[in-house]
């Protein structure tokens, strides 16, 4: 898998539920209808294929549980993580308490990000990208890829 890629528009309905958009699913690993969901670190969920998040438990497994900080990180980022399930007609039911975290309304975004999937409330998506100017992200970029010695070109 080159990991996933692209933004994909979709409507919750009133349950919470929400169409998987086909080009989202393909990118799917094959036969896999369990994901586990949990709250982002932005405001935003995340979504996790099993392999990915057993690979974030094995991680968090290792760290200190003595440590303060290691325990709040721990308690946010695994507080309503769940397994969700695409159902038969493609769908995905958001656990309200996430729903309500990320402030979903109806419209959302599936913004891709390699080893995940991020769903966003259309509106908070839209000012994510507002608030970052393109010399600031230029910036950005320069700090991030050119400090750990990554090049784009």
């Amino acid at each position: 898998m080159i990991g996933f890629l692209g933004e994909y528009e979709a409507t919750l309905d009133s349950k919470g539920r929400f169409l998987l958009p086909g080009g989202l699913k393909k990118q799917l690993p094959e036969g896999e209808n369990r994901l586990i969901i949990s709250r982002g670190i932005e405001k935003c969920l995340t979504l996790y294929p099993i392999k990915t998040w057993e690979s974030i438990v094995e991680k968090l497994i290792k760290l200190n549980d003595f440590d303060a900080k290691v325990r709040q990180f721990k308690q946010r980022f695994l507080g309503g993580a769940t397994e969700v399930e695409i159902d038969s007609a493609g769908r995905m039911l958001l656990p309200p308490s996430l729903k309500e975290h990320a402030g979903l309304t109806k419209d959302i975004v599936l913004a891709c990000d390699l080893d995940k999937i991020k769903i966003w409330d259309a509106n908070e998506y839209k000012e994510f990208f507002d608030k970052l100017s393109p010399e600031d992200f230029s910036k950005l970029a320069q700090d991030v890829m050119v400090g750990d010695g990554i090049s784009l070109s």
